[in-house]
């Protein structure tokens, strides 16, 4: 039964058009791989990560975004705004809320200096930064952003995000008014509407918010049908989990007699880690849901070999190569790429990256960024490919080793004797030469 049910999820290919759509497997598809990352770990132990830093980081955030939320007159949204997002806590959301706000009322940025005023923003932007990692990693990214990047991103969330946020709490509780509700509540069927609305609005208001962060977080180009498809299951989720989490609070009194007052600062933290993880599960989905050939690599712990990796970076080099002199119709870009030569996003990716070190290939400037030779192909060499290759992921630390002087002696040789059997053999030669040589075949035919 269990291997039926496998065939028929796998038996299913999203990256080939020619077959009929098929959503639900390609969700069960899925949510398996997702189900395979939270067993390998690293999910869990980026949130508990994550948890951490919240909690050293979330007053400094919450006095900077303060300053920033008088100046639109509302910042006294933020204890029913943290209420509402500590409702799964249950009474003591309102404990916490107010302990909260206490300790960034007694944080005065006016007195703290410059010094003060820097490690308060240094605190804020960790915390950003920490998240950005966690979903680069979701993302199969080696690089984050640069300091540029991150300076005016950063500070673009810290700034405007709790000025959406309160401002849509804000426009939530001005519909929820009295006045509004009596006058809906005369129309003819509204009575229900309302009561429907005001159920499915906590889902909408956290899908949007997922979406949002699934966009501006990670540092590469999120679809944003991909961004709403992970955040309709992640919001989804989170609701429901606050539900049960909540009904578990309420019906459980043992944790208080057991651990007396820290009783809220453990909830507090097993809310806040539970939350981590399904914004980072959303995360993986939007990621899997991009990179639908990621599902076709489910049982493929792809490591690089020395010889997988020499192949993978000529390959590449010879495509992108053929597809700048306009000898091939297909389009550079990373995904195109890995596509052509079966192999993972991420597996490729850091060939590229390897060789873009190295000058041999560029990015260009273009969303999604295409891959160009580097320099001419009658200046790029067979041998620096292949040298390229074989250091990668060194990151320098190719003397770390111990070695007899005989071993990195004959190892040197093998070197020599790999350029002096390839010569001076550029990358313009050898395509010439196989293709000369297709065209003799076919000549013959």
């Amino acid at each position: 039964m269990l291997e039926q049910l496998n065939q028929y999820i796998w038996s299913y290919n999203a990256c080939d058009a020619s077959r009929v759509r098929s959503p639900w497997r390609h969700l069960l598809q899925i949510l398996t791989m997702v189900g395979r990352d939270l067993k390998d770990g690293m999910i869990t132990l980026r949130a508990m990560s994550l948890v951490y830093t919240t909690l050293l980081a979330m007053v400094p955030l919450l006095a900077v975004s303060i300053s920033v939320l008088k100046g639109f007159g509302v910042h006294d949204q933020l204890e029913p705004t943290l209420v509402s997002l500590l409702a799964p806590l249950g009474e003591q959301s309102i404990e916490i809320s107010a302990r909260i706000v206490g300790f960034v009322d007694n944080m005065k940025i006016g007195v703290l200096g410059a010094v003060g005023v820097g490690l308060l923003i240094y605190t804020s932007i960790s915390l950003i930064q920490k998240i950005e990692s966690a979903f680069n990693y979701t993302w199969r990214l080696q690089q984050g952003r640069n300091l540029v990047q991150r300076f005016s991103d950063y500070l673009s969330v810290i700034m405007v995000g709790p000025v959406l946020i309160f401002s849509a709490v804000g426009i939530t509780a001005s519909l929820s008014s009295n006045q509004i509700v009596e006058f809906l509540n005369t129309l003819p069927y509204m009575n229900e509407l309302l009561r429907l609305f005001g159920k499915l609005l906590p889902y909408v208001l956290a899908i949007a918010a997922f979406t949002f962060v699934y966009l501006l977080v990670p540092n590469t180009r999120v679809k944003f049908g991909s961004a709403l498809y992970g955040a309709v299951i992640a919001g989804a989720l989170w609701q429901t989990t606050g539900i049960l989490f909540a009904s578990f609070v309420g019906g459980s009194t043992s944790y208080t007699a057991i651990y007396s007052g820290f009783a809220i600062l453990l909830m507090f933290m097993i809310w806040l880690y539970l939350s981590w993880i399904i914004l980072l599960i959303g995360a993986s989905i939007s990621f899997y849901h991009q990179n639908s050939e990621q599902l076709q690599q489910k049982r493929i712990d792809f490591h690089l070999s020395g010889r997988l990796r020499e192949q993978l970076a000529l390959q590449a080099m010879v495509n992108i190569a053929r597809a700048h002199d306009q000898r091939s119709a297909l389009v550079p870009s990373l995904e195109n790429l890995a596509s052509n030569q079966r192999v993972p996003v991420a597996a490729l990716k850091r060939m590229l990256d390897a060789l873009q070190h190295d000058g041999l290939v560029q990015r260009s400037a273009q969303d999604p960024p295409l891959y160009l030779p580097g320099s001419s192909l009658r200046q790029i060499k067979l041998v620096d490919i292949l040298q390229s290759a074989r250091k990668a992921e060194d990151n320098g630390h190719n003397d770390i080793c111990q070695s007899d002087a005989e071993v990195s002696n004959y190892l040197r040789g093998l070197e020599q004797a790999l350029e002096s059997h390839m010569g001076e053999e550029s990358l313009a030669q050898f395509i010439q030469s196989f293709e000369d040589e297709s065209r003799h075949e076919d000549s013959l035919v």
